[in-house]
């Protein structure tokens, strides 16, 4: 008997909050991670200081399935947390079935 595919979507990266919008990036990162644990075929999701890097954030995510993914982006794209950092880089891998390759 064979296994059916690993579908899972993972994504690992980061972006770097400038000093200026920095205060307001981390107060509502806690609301912007309570909604996307809480969404629908969210099973990992990640953020943290990164140690080395002053103003970094170091991303990790899964989701379910693409469409779990893809609602996410969604969702994300229409929020509070977006608003506020649409114009903040992102350094962002995916891949499906594992972490993406880091380099």
């Amino acid at each position: 008997m064979t296994s059916a595919p690993d579908i899972r979507i993972f994504l690992t990266g980061y972006i770097d909050v400038p000093e200026t919008l920095y205060a307001t990036v981390m107060a509502a990162l806690p609301t912007h991670v309570a909604l996307t644990r809480a969404e629908r075929g969210c099973l990992t999701f990640e953020v943290s200081e990164d140690d080395a890097v002053s103003g970094r954030l170091r991303v990790f995510e899964i989701f379910k399935d693409q469409t779990a993914f893809d609602a996410h982006q969604l969702r994300t794209q229409q929020s509070q947390w977006y608003q506020i950092t649409k114009e903040i880089p992102r350094h962002f891998q995916t891949a499906v079935g594992h972490p993406p390759e880091t380099r």
